[in-house]
């Protein structure tokens, strides 16, 4: 990267620091900013050598916006991001319930200035990808703002990516797309491992992702981090539903569904009661092709994803313990699962490496395959990546390298010839063992919820993790604690009422 690109970086990185002491947080910061890059991209787009005709009005254009100043500015800009909202594609996707937070006119010209001193169009997609990428993870680790929930750690991702390997010419979905994660990490995938002609190029581009997200403000940020990134285009169709992916079967099929779904165990329609007050109704979803009916969030997610996959498709699934034990429901997804897939692969993961706090989290592989009398499903492999290991949002985050073990267990050039792992040294079991069908079935509520590795903490005081982590950890599942209450109490309310 160019010094003048990291200058630039620098630049967008410190205004968002001078805004904070106005209390304008990273996430409002980021909103404004994907306005404005919007429209500054539009404009030179617009202008030779592109001289593209864009859907955006000369009065609500970037020139309208540069040349004024002032109370006159704030103004302009608000009516200009109402109307804009209005408009139809990607456009009004993007510009939809948009709202000025910025209500310093000086520092909104400011941040226009340092806008209108680039030529974004000419910049690489990595450098345009650093800085909006950067912001996204900043406004994931601002806990208040709540946007953790839809921002999953870029190493995992990577991880999950390595080991489905996506071909050229395939579809790929996300569901549960939050700010884009999974898309982007198939996108560089493809383009860093293939060598791709001018009609994979423009598949690649145009016809291989598809996306949900309900949320408008992160819907928002998903389209322009896609558009950074070179996938669609300004005037292209938005390929990044704003509907709710579980309400029905679209009847699409795709290759692959790489997701996190939101965490939560249940899902809910926040409504306004009499009294003004925000209440929570849970949603059951009663859909045909689901193998059971139920309120839990992750196991419809599930069922849902299976129904999304053609004959041939691959899905890998971030998904809490309870999809793994609990019973009624739960077990009748697992069993159908089972039966209907090739279930083959579960990565079991440690706590604190999301930005929601004391999650207990597992990656389910799964493929698709066409009706048959006999399961799908021989054996299912695990790894264990949560026993005896630490991490830490801030001191010690998840990288890529410390799952380079399990991608090579996983063989993804060849998943058929796996072996289970043996801890010479300690004369015992490693980490990845597999589970016969008959096995897993046999078990308690057909429970995956397997380990077999020995919890050093409970046996070895001296292999205890260090004091500060503790500590973090502690909090973490204490303020897990709190939120499960919240719930709690707010049902409670309801029921009184």
């Amino acid at each position: 990267m160019s010094d003048n690109h990291s200058t630039i970086i620098s630049k967008v990185w410190n205004f968002c620091n001078t805004l904070k002491d106005d209390g304008v947080s990273y996430g409002d910061y980021l909103e404004q900013l994907t306005y404005l890059l919007f429209l500054k991209m539009a404009d030179e787009y617009s202008k030779p050598p592109y001289n593209r005709t864009l859907p955006i009005p000369k009065e609500n254009n970037w020139e309208s916006l540069s040349s004024k100043k002032g109370a006159e500015l704030e103004t302009h800009y608000t009516i200009l991001l109402r109307e804009l909202g209005k408009q139809k594609g990607i456009l009004g996707q993007i510009f939809t319930k948009s709202q000025n937070k910025i209500q310093d006119p000086a520092k909104l010209s400011r941040l226009i200035d340092l806008i209108d001193k680039e030529n974004w169009s000419e910049m690489s997609a990595d450098v345009k990808s650093v800085i909006y990428e950067g912001l996204l993870e900043k406004n994931a680790e601002d806990t208040k703002s709540g946007a953790g929930q839809y921002f999953t750690p870029r190493s995992l991702i990577k991880v999950i990516v390595e080991c489905i390997r996506p071909e050229p010419k395939k579809t790929i979905a996300d569901p549960a797309c939050g700010t884009g994660g999974f898309i982007l990490a198939s996108y560089d995938y493809l383009i860093n491992n293939y060598s791709l002609d001018k009609s994979q190029k423009q598949f690649l581009k145009f016809k291989t992702f598809y996306g949900n997200e309900i949320v408008a403000n992160t819907r928002r940020l998903c389209l322009m981090n896609l558009f950074l990134h070179n996938i669609g285009d300004i005037d292209s169709e938005n390929f990044i539903s704003p509907a709710d992916s579980l309400i029905a079967d679209t009847g699409e099929r795709y290759d692959y569904v790489m997701t996190n779904p939101p965490f939560g165990k249940k899902s809910c329609m926040t409504f306004t009661n009499e009294e003004g007050e925000q209440e929570k109704e849970t949603l059951t979803y009663n859909r045909q092709d689901f193998w059971a009916t139920t309120s839990n969030k992750q196991l419809n997610f599930v069922q849902h994803i299976r129904t999304m996959l053609n004959t041939t498709g691959k899905a890998a699934v971030v998904v809490p313990d309870n999809v793994l034990f609990e019973g009624g429901a739960g077990e009748t997804v697992r069993k159908k699962l089972l039966e209907t897939t090739d279930l083959h692969t579960i990565l079991r993961l440690p706590t604190g490496i999301f930005y929601a706090q004391g999650v207990k989290a597992n990656v389910i592989f799964f493929d698709a395959k066409p009706a048959s009398k006999e399961p799908w499903t021989r054996e299912v492999w695990f790894y264990d990546y949560r026993t005896n290991i630490h991490h830490t949002l801030k001191k010690n985050p998840l990288k890529f390298e410390d799952l380079k073990e399990f991608i090579k267990c996983y063989c993804p050039e060849n998943r058929f010839v796996r072996k289970e792992t043996y801890d010479n040294e300690k004369n015992c079991e490693g980490r990845w063992r597999k589970f016969s069908y008959d096995e897993i079935v046999s078990r308690d509520k057909t429970s995956l919820d397997i380990f077999w590795l020995k919890d050093k903490s409970l046996t070895d005081l001296d292999n205890l993790p260090d004091p500060e982590e503790l500590a973090e950890e502690i909090v973490e599942n204490l303020e897990a604690g709190i939120e499960k209450f919240k719930i709690i109490i707010s049902s409670l309310k309801k029921n009184n009422n």
